[in-house]
């Protein structure tokens, strides 16, 4: 007998389902196009701190579909005040970035604050919406009441002035969340130490945005070690920072905080002082409680890439210091100005490192504030001079000199480039865009990892620790301590405001 055709319901509906699922299982690719990332799929962003350069890179992260901005933060509600490089720099990235021509042109000056923030992330991800409209991101004054309220998130990005990293970068690892921030880590050593520790017990992945894969790092590196230029003994560092007011002592005034800005937030585990402009925005680098300086500012970009290529893994052991000074008048009389809140218009710092794997004990010195080596002889004698901003390898058989962050490096004499071929490579100078995406979705440490910047971080701030001290000091990593000059520990630390200590 042939087998009945007829089909009862139950395994009308069992079939029917079994082909609908299999019509619906597709993957996300063709659902949502090239590069779709389904929404469980990405990272969620916690971004704190939008003045102007985390507007900036905002508008960069916002393109990403391999992360998602679910909440902002600032302690500034939203003013117009902000220090720039260019007036409406800030305003054409955003416009660029909302396809809006128009957007802020009833704006007077430069905006910023956690509003600007959390209009621009929802007014992108809205352009992807049917409906036009989207309000999935939440804003915030406070990091601490994000961390506490916004449980799914996956990272916390830092863009806040760097005496507040440390505190928001701890209290997120301790949440559970990666970390990404700005340069430095920290602006004081024990708080460096403390994070990078905290790094370390959480497993948690973390990135210092100055990092940077630099091919000619490489170059120099093998040029050294074919012993062109002989055996290193200093490498030189400069930089025409500060580009921003440098004051000299705390302002005398007490204008009123501006609406919309919590004061006491911005000043986090700083004790209380007079709100005033001078410590605020872009102005903050300059003050040794809010800010790292010049060195700070712009040597992680140069140097954090330098001490991984070279494998400069220990910290340098003393750093001395010298200043530019000033000058006031006083009833018609010249004295000096006492400064001993910011760091000075141009210095130049001495490091001493030990022996490395790989490179014999060896001097670094920074410069800043149009301060720069001599021009050596090689060059001085072929009408050549250094560029404002540089770098130059120094051995006791020749010189390599190259630009801030080792690009084009040149042997000197040139006539020693002669002897070398071509490199022919494809490597290309990779930014730390992006490639802690990647590390965090995989549950890695990104190459710019804390972890990793251990070494140069503890120079850096070293470095403040001299220009503070007036002396030279001798440092003693394994233990966190100043061994000549016991007096020059309190600028490892600083005095927390209560409820703040770490």
């Amino acid at each position: 007998m042939a087998p009945s055709r007829k089909m009862n319901r139950r395994r009308f509906l069992e079939t029917t389902a079994s082909a609908s699922l299999a019509l619906t299982i597709v993957p996300r690719h063709v659902m949502g196009g090239p590069g779709f990332v389904a929404p469980s799929d990405k990272l969620t962003i916690g971004y704190i701190g939008c003045g102007t350069q985390g507007l900036r890179e905002m508008t960069g992260l916002l393109a990403d579909p391999a992360v998602q901005i679910v909440a902002v933060c600032d302690p500034n509600q939203f003013t117009t005040d902000y220090v720039d490089w260019s007036p409406d720099g800030v305003r054409n990235d955003i416009r660029t970035a909302l396809q809006d021509p128009q957007w802020g042109e009833k704006m007077n000056g430069i905006p910023g604050g956690r509003d600007i923030g959390q209009e621009l992330v929802q007014k992108y991800y809205a352009k992807s919406k049917d409906s036009g409209n989207f309000k999935g991101c939440s804003s915030y004054a406070d990091f601490r009441e994000l961390l506490e309220k916004e449980q799914g998130i996956d990272v916390i990005k830092i863009m806040t002035p760097d005496h507040l990293h440390a505190a928001i970068a701890i209290a997120s690892l301790k949440k559970g969340k990666h970390v990404v921030t700005h340069k430095p880590i920290a602006n004081r050593m024990n708080e460096a130490k403390l994070l990078i520790e905290t790094t370390l017990n959480t497993g948690l992945g973390t990135h210092l945005l100055a990092w940077s894969k630099r091919p000619d790092y490489d170059t120099i590196k093998n040029w050294i070690k074919d012993g062109f230029i002989g055996d290193l003994k200093e490498i030189h560092n400069w930089s025409n920072r500060p580009v921003w007011p440098q004051w000299q002592s705390n302002p005398a005034e007490t204008p009123p905080v501006p609406p919309g800005f919590n004061w006491a937030l911005w000043l986090g585990p700083v004790p209380d002082r007079p709100y005033h402009p001078n410590y605020t925005h872009a102005v903050f680098r300059g003050w040794y409680d809010f800010g790292g300086g010049s060195i700070a500012d712009m040597g992680h970009y140069s140097l954090f890439p330098l001490f991984l290529t070279l494998g400069i893994n220990t910290p340098a052991i003393s750093a001395e210091a010298c200043a530019t000074t000033t000058c006031t008048l006083n009833n018609h009389v010249a004295v000096g100005v006492n400064n001993e809140v910011a760091f000075p218009l141009s210095c130049i710092i001495r490091f001493q490192f030990p022996a490395q794997s790989e490179l014999p004990d060896f001097d670094l010195i920074w410069y800043d504030g149009g301060m720069k080596p001599f021009v050596p002889d090689e060059l001085r004698s072929v009408g050549k001079t250094l560029a404002p901003e540089g770098m130059m390898f120094v051995g006791d058989k020749g010189k390599i000199v190259a630009g801030f962050r080792g690009e084009n490096p040149v042997l000197l004499p040139e006539s020693k480039m002669t002897y070398l071929k071509k490199e022919e490579s494809e490597d290309k100078e990779t930014l730390s865009n992006n490639i802690w995406i990647e590390a965090f979705k995989n549950k890695k440490q990104s190459p710019g990892s804390f972890i990793h910047a251990a070494s140069v971080t503890e120079t850096i701030l070293l470095g403040a620790v001299a220009l503070q001290a007036g002396k030279k000091v001798e440092y003693d990593s394994a233990a966190m301590k100043i061994t000549n000059l016991p007096e020059a520990n309190k600028f490892l630390t600083r005095e927390y405001r209560g409820g703040w200590e770490l």
